[in-house]
């Protein structure tokens, strides 16, 4: 019996983040013996927000490499970049023409964005969900790793597909209608200066985050610094310390220890000496992830053979699913 298919990806503005390992990719490395899995560079996306031209191709290749360091399996994964297979680009117009405005207009996450870009907002951030969409439905994915964030761009590319379907397909369904895959714990990092924000690439100050390729001084600093609370003794789920439960969660997950025995020795700690067993727990956590990376980046004829590899596989799924689509719009195929 054939494994499901699972299709995920990162966008390319900056060096992943705890966030993005501990809520998204390493779920995706335990995960993916158990699937058939494609997981791209999402560099497309990177743009809907103003982004460095000087620094994206670099910024991609990194992403490419942690994926790799963070233990993404070639048995198992395939691993491209978005912008290498044109399919993307095209199934995205044709969607754009079935998708109602009003259903991208309601999407939460163009809201909140859209208020911090102002007037200056672009079509491509409301245009966001029917790209993210096609990039799922183009590989005919079963399951999509999400994070609770995530959940209702998942919702709008069942919603686009099941129309596509009903319109154009209803006898012979061209698109899959895919499931989240969400993993409640530690699928939700927050910010290291706010408890009640999540961590992210888009938060201007570098202290909110641990980065993947932080050097250890510079772990020590910002968990050193990082917001916390006047108690002593540490718990999990209390509403009134937000970072309290954060740092908590990051140390569980980080050290592999489950939830009790972290509460059981962590409730008569102070924050003087928390602090230090989270930094040292986080370096050594993150000290192979380095080790990796740097060696895939000495080697870039190594991590092109990767991309290059995995852009002929994606491709050859991701255009036949563009030519079914197309033949069910109703287009002539080229002769």
């Amino acid at each position: 019996m054939a494994k499901q298919r699972v299709l995920s990806g990162v966008q390319p503005t900056g060096n992943l983040h705890l966030g993005n390992y501990l809520g998204a990719i390493r779920n995706w490395v335990e995960g993916q013996s158990e699937y058939e899995n494609f997981f791209c560079v999402v560099d497309l996306h990177a743009i809907t927000v103003p982004h460095n031209p000087a620094t994206l191709a670099a910024d991609t290749y990194t992403i490419a490499a942690l994926y790799l360091a963070c233990g993404i399996d070639l048995e198992y994964s395939n691993i491209f970049v978005q912008s290498h297979i044109c399919a993307h680009s095209e199934l995205t117009w044709l969607l754009n023409c079935i998708t109602p405005l009003n259903w991208l207009q309601d999407m939460i996450q163009f809201k909140e964005k859209a208020i911090k870009q102002g007037e200056n907002v672009n079509t491509g951030l409301l245009d966001y969900p029917v790209l993210m969409a096609s990039d799922i439905l183009l590989y005919q994915a079963d399951k999509v790793p999400v994070g609770e964030d995530q959940k209702q761009h998942l919702e709008l590319t069942r919603d686009i597909a099941a129309r596509f379907n009903y319109q154009f397909a209803r006898e012979n369904p061209v698109l899959k209608l895919p499931d989240p895959l969400i993993r409640k714990e530690g699928a939700r990092v927050m910010s290291l200066t706010d408890g009640t924000r999540k961590m992210s690439k888009s938060d201007p100050s570098d202290a909110s985050r641990i980065n993947l390729l932080d050097t250890p001084e510079q772990i020590q600093q910002k968990i050193k610094r990082c917001k916390t609370d006047p108690i002593k003794g540490l718990t999990f789920d209390d509403p009134e310390r937000p970072e309290c439960h954060n740092l908590l969660t990051l140390y569980m997950l980080l050290s592999g220890k489950s939830k009790q025995e972290v509460a059981t020795e962590c409730q008569d700690m102070g924050w003087g000496q928390f602090k230090p067993l989270l930094a040292e727990t986080a370096i050594a956590h993150l000290k192979p992830i380095q080790d990796k990376y740097h060696a895939i980046m000495n080697d870039k004829g190594y991590l092109e053979s990767v991309l290059r590899s995995g852009r002929e596989k994606a491709e050859a799924i991701a255009n036949q699913t563009l030519n079914n689509v197309k033949t069910s719009l109703g287009y002539s195929m080229p002769v």
